[in-house]
């Protein structure tokens, strides 16, 4: 055991170093966005007026809608047309993937392509959901941008996290939680799901984002159809991110990929087969 990292047992221990770690407030702005969408009637116009409030988030909604990652056929000439272009449950999506960007930083040689790989998951867990239909695509979208995000959360806390991070990413047996929990007390995916918490998402996108390395949970009926769809999809879509990088059998994949073909209810094969058409998918980000 590292000295310097005890494994901390007693609850009262563990909480009192949760409360160390910062939980990034969720911005004024978001918690207006989101009061909007949460409205009998939303407004799209009052949805462009809160967008337009922050320049650079509004700039940042603009580049990102007019971008080959959104694929829309029409540009969008100003923040409303956005909206338009988008609609209203799109438009709030995209801008809480901007502010958490802007409001996480992400630290250290392991993190240089966090976000890039976070756009690239959650853009096909939105593709691969679609075809499933656990639960919606925007849901989805959400639950792939924010599922690891307690890795920089965890790397501002503890100066030797990176390393931490690396080991357990190429542990064969173990869940990689496991390796965190060693070595810290507290490990990512819990780190996650109380922001998730903290910023008002989706109760199915909290609890993915808590057990998206606990693969058992695809074999419990007992837990949520979507909640189990979140975690099978992104297992799949993050192989196929690894798959296009030149890592043919990633960890993760090796510890996840028979639940995740038998939750799916297709043969190892078939879910090869879907990777595969990830693949085009990937191309056009």
């Amino acid at each position: 055991m590292n000295a310097a990292h005890p494994i901390l047992s007693n609850k009262a221990t563990m909480d009192s170093l949760v409360k160390t770690i910062r939980i990034p407030a969720r911005p004024s702005l978001l918690v207006e966005v989101q009061k909007e969408l949460n409205q009998e009637d939303p407004s799209a116009k009052n949805l462009a007026k809160i967008v337009s409030k922050d320049v650079a988030l509004s700039a940042a909604l603009m580049k990102l809608t007019n971008s080959s990652f959104i694929g829309l056929r029409l540009k969008a000439r100003s923040i409303n047309h956005a909206v338009e272009l988008l609609g209203m449950q799109q438009t709030g999506v995209l801008m809480t993937g901007i502010v958490v960007r802007q409001t996480v930083q992400a630290k250290g040689n392991a993190l240089r392509s966090f976000w890039d790989f976070s756009a690239k998951r959650a853009q096909l867990m939105s593709v691969l959901m679609r075809r499933a239909a656990y639960c919606s695509a925007d849901v989805a979208y959400t639950f792939g941008l924010f599922c690891d995000i307690g890795v920089p959360i965890l790397m501002e806390r503890f100066p030797n996290y990176e390393q931490t991070w690396l080991a357990a990413n190429r542990e064969l047996a173990l869940p990689m939680t496991d390796i965190e929990e060693q070595a810290h007390a507290t490990h990512h995916a819990s780190i996650g799901a109380l922001l998730a918490r903290t910023w008002g998402l989706p109760e199915v996108v909290q609890m993915g984002i808590l057990l998206h390395h606990d693969y058992s949970t695809l074999e419990c009926g007992a837990t949520d159809n979507a909640i189990r769809g979140l975690i099978a999809l992104c297992a799949l879509a993050e192989y196929a991110i690894h798959r296009s990088e030149g890592l043919e059998q990633p960890p993760e994949w090796q510890k996840a990929r028979v639940r995740v073909a038998e939750f799916l209810g297709m043969s190892l094969d078939d879910v090869e087969d879907w990777a595969d058409q990830l693949q085009d998918v990937l191309s056009t980000i």
